[in-house]
């Protein structure tokens, strides 16, 4: 019984990696396009939809994460405490700023945003789809992923630090997913506010993230090594 959910597990995992793989691929290529087609205001209109797709299959990862905690038979090993805070600051950019609020479309953060994020993603799927398919990912492969966000990580984050600035006049002035006092559930909520404050948690959880993921390198690093 072991051994099939073994095999179910690789299989699974292979065609979600390679799937959203694809999907990465194609943001990065409509992404390229666009910018040599129509320049950086023209970026997310070509990469809208691919990307929202991409970026939304990302919510599995919080949910294999969790299958390690309630069976014994785990999904992966990356911790929730990891995966929650990327993949939740993602889906905000994604869904929350960019969809949400077409002013902020046109930036030229958006094209240092998404070719960050692609080209990270790209390698990481592809990594892990080698693994879960082959049992095993090429050195080159291991060391771009856990090299390549030395780079990609802060200008990635430095885009969505700064989409999230641009939007803030507009969350303001919107009053979008408010909710104002009195009404029956006796509660109220400000979009502005929260904005504020996942502003400010990028302060001290961008230099933690960062520290984890050199620590992450170093293991990675040091196992290939001696292997």
């Amino acid at each position: 019984m072991a051994g099939f959910l073994s095999t179910l597990r690789r299989i699974y995992l292979s065609l979600y990696n390679w799937t959203v793989f694809v999907g990465w691929f194609q943001v990065l290529y409509f992404a390229v396009k666009a910018l040599r087609e129509g320049g950086p205001t023209t970026v997310y209109g070509f990469v809208e939809r691919p990307l929202q797709l991409a970026q939304t299959a990302a919510v599995m990862e919080i949910l294999h994460g969790l299958v390690v905690i309630s069976f014994a038979v785990g999904l992966v090993r990356s911790p929730v405490s990891a995966t929650l805070p990327q993949i939740g600051s993602r889906l905000f950019l994604t869904w929350g700023i960019l969809w949400s609020f077409p002013e902020t479309r046109a930036h030229i953060l958006v094209s240092s945003l998404v070719i960050s994020w692609s080209i990270t993603e790209i390698i990481r799927y592809s990594f892990f789809g080698m693994k879960e398919a082959f049992g095993f990912a090429p050195s080159w492969l291991l060391w771009l992923r856990y090299s390549t966000f030395l780079i990609l990580y802060p200008t990635g984050i430095t885009s969505e630090v700064g989409l999230l600035y641009v939007a803030l006049p507009y969350i303001k002035a919107s009053e979008k997913y408010c909710i104002r006092m009195p009404n029956k559930w006796n509660f109220s909520f400000d979009y502005f506010s929260a904005s504020i404050l996942a502003l400010a948690i990028y302060i001290p959880g961008s230099p933690h993230m960062y520290q984890y993921m050199l620590g992450q390198r170093r293991k990675a690093l040091s196992k290939s090594k001696t292997a």
